[in-house]
């Protein structure tokens, strides 16, 4: 049937745990993913996007270190779209319109092709734990399956509540049963537990839309794609989306069903995504606004089902249905299936180690919802790191953490673990202090060649990386040496509102002004030349223009991390016991004592500890 004894077992096959089993089997690992339904590995549960805002980066960053989310983004995208290009290169970011029948099946297929992975279709009931260490799994029939490390992926299915109007029943998912046993298990070995919540929109029939009604939101003109590897290629054609919007009547109709609502009527009490709030909760709290955006978006190449972004809801579903007939371009809509609400367990992560393998079992990690967080992008970057240090903790090797200034992985890590989190957790921009350095274009030149040397990224990627890296640099200084007369850079600097030169100057100086592009730059004689001669494609070219036009900003963060990474260096001895500096708070004291930071550095982002029990600390420690 399978074999008895697995070095990994991952528990669920959302994204977390897809990424997890990926990672972990490809480390060379005997791997084991069992889930309630193999028909539904990497279903997209919610919306059928990948990537967005900070999202994006963390995809790039998933793909750079051999993981597959980049790759199956791009073999199922329908739409592509680089977001904020009117802004710096920190903040552009990627983000596909997916095919969700697609995307599940190029998972499935990918992992099926994976070696070392076995694959086995059931409910994972209880943990096998003995003297604080995970030893395996216990199924819904009573089997008993042994590992040396499990990573526990089980996104919303932890005692699952449904909830639509005045309507619950237990589900993990809609059409799927929720998962029971793991919780009871977790918290009688001394873990904390707590209740989320999240939601989904109405899906409904593309026919009975009129489009008309509606602003057009097509892709790209050029698009671009996710995966660094040439395993994938840009669209050559796209389905567009449209955007329409909710009114004044429309919010009168939602508020008719208020008294009924779950959100309201205090059938649900755990706290929702702050930053994708239902429909409900929006014009609640925005009553000064008379209208929402909604984003209709296909759910593929060949379907008629269409997800409308921005009205998700656990309203009575006659209440949605009449609010949404009163949207400019719904006034025929026919339900596919109406919006809910979801309720279920999860485990805050400040239980957890920067590794994601938990402070109480030894050899089991947590990865995905289970932590708190919410996305697709935020569960399979938990899901890889999870994989990758199961694997490495079985081979015996050091752990593998990336920090903050490496990565949006890093970041997303250290927050949840430092911090927690009492409410759905999704990754921003704003987070990241050091973004300039964290930007989509250099996942790869940051991180593929951390994850080749523990055996993940692939000697292709590591040779393609190096080639990248190697010249974009030659062009970089290929710009710095070549000069330019005033003669043939004033008609251009003069088209662009640039000052004239009145005397020769460096290209790459030239190049710096903030109006100057590479379209400009390649009107000066040797540019084109070079560029044909090294035979560099569009991803080094951008490299370059990025390396030239924000290398001020990028040298001043590099400065800034290395003085964080100098307080990352000064290691706190495990188990440390802060109540004995007096002279620290005693709030400062008791979260310390909770949390344990690694490192003087992840103690002073612990909320509550101030920059004087920082000072205390260093001086206690003798620094």
């Amino acid at each position: 049937m399978f074999e008895k004894q697995y070095d990994v077992i991952v528990v669920g096959a959302g994204h977390a745990g897809s990424e997890a089993a990926a990672a972990a089997a490809n480390m060379g690992s005997k791997t084991l993913l069992i889930t309630m339904n193999l028909q539904n590995i990497a279903q997209m549960s919610c919306n059928p996007a990948m990537g967005g805002i900070a999202k994006g980066q963390i995809v790039r960053e998933i793909d750079a270190m051999g993981g597959y989310s980049g790759i199956v983004s791009d073999t199922s995208a329908i739409q592509f779209k680089m977001l904020n290009k009117s802004k710096g290169p920190a903040m552009w970011s990627p983000r596909v319109q997916s095919d969700r029948m697609r995307f599940a099946e190029d998972w499935r297929i990918k992992l099926e092709q994976t070696p070392n992975l076995d694959f086995y279709q059931e409910m994972v009931a209880g943990l096998i734990i003995k003297n604080e260490k995970i030893v395996g799994v216990r199924t819904s029939l009573g089997l008993e399956i042994f590992a040396k490390t499990v990573v526990c992926t089980n996104g919303t299915f932890l005692n699952g509540l449904i909830h639509i109007g005045d309507k619950q029943f237990g589900g993990g998912r809609a059409g799927e049963r929720a998962a029971t046993g793991i919780t009871k298990d977790l918290i009688d070995v001394g873990f904390e537990s707590g209740r989320m919540k999240t939601g989904t929109p109405p899906r409904v029939d593309g026919r009975s839309l009129d489009y008309s009604k509606m602003t057009e939101q097509p892709g790209d003109d050029i698009p671009g794609k996710f995966s660094y590897s040439d395993e994938t290629r840009p669209l050559t054609k796209q389905r567009s989306c449209h955007m329409t919007y909710t009114s004044n009547e429309v919010h009168e109709i939602l508020k008719e069903g208020f008294d009924r609502s779950p959100m309201f009527n205090g059938r649900i009490r755990s706290i929702g995504p702050r930053y994708c709030p239902s429909i409900e909760d929006k014009i609640n709290r925005f009553a000064d606004k008379d209208r929402h955006q909604l984003f209709v978006e296909p759910e593929g190449w060949n379907t008629v089902e269409v997800y409308v972004n921005g009205f998700s809801t656990s309203l009575p579903e006659d209440v949605q249905f009449k609010a949404l007939k009163s949207v400019a371009g719904f006034e025929n809509v026919k339900f596919f299936r109406p919006g809910y609400a979801i309720e279920y367990d999860y485990f805050p992560p400040t239980q957890l180690k920067h590794t994601l393998e938990t402070k109480l079992v030894e050899g089991l990690y947590f990865a995905g919802q289970i932590n708190g967080t919410t996305g697709y992008e935020e569960a399979a970057c938990q899901g890889m790191m999870a994989g990758i240090n199961a694997a490495l903790k079985v081979q015996e090797q050091d752990e593998f953490i990336l920090k903050r200034n490496e990565a949006y992985i890093g970041v997303l890590i250290d927050d949840l673990i430092t911090k927690g989190t009492e409410e759905p957790y999704r990754m921003f921009t704003s987070r990241a202090e050091y973004r300039t350095l964290l930007r989509q274009d250099n996942a790869d030149f940051r991180l593929t060649e951390k994850s080749y040397n523990i055996g993940l990224a692939s000697e292709d990627r590591m040779r393609k990386m190096e080639e990248k890296k190697e010249k974009s640099l030659k062009f970089v200084n290929f710009l710095k040496d070549l000069s330019v007369a005033p003669e043939e850079a004033n008609p251009v600097l003069e088209k662009k509102k640039s000052s004239p030169m009145k005397q020769s100057d460096k290209v790459f100086k030239v190049f710096s002004r903030p109006q100057i592009t590479m379209e400009d730059v390649k009107n000066f004689s040797g540019v084109e030349e070079f560029i044909a001669e090294h035979d560099l494609n569009e991803e080094m070219i951008e490299q370059t223009e990025i390396q030239v036009k924000y290398s001020g900003y990028i040298q001043k963060e590099k400065n800034n991390a290395d003085k964080l990474n100098r307080l990352e260096d000064i290691r706190i001895p495990k188990n440390f016991d802060y109540s004995k500096i007096k002279s620290m708070s005693f709030e400062a004291r008791e979260k310390l004592n909770k949390i344990q930071p690694t490192s003087v550095s992840q103690a002073s982002r612990i909320s509550g500890v101030s920059p004087n029990d920082i000072s205390v600390l260093l001086v206690y420690m003798g620094r």
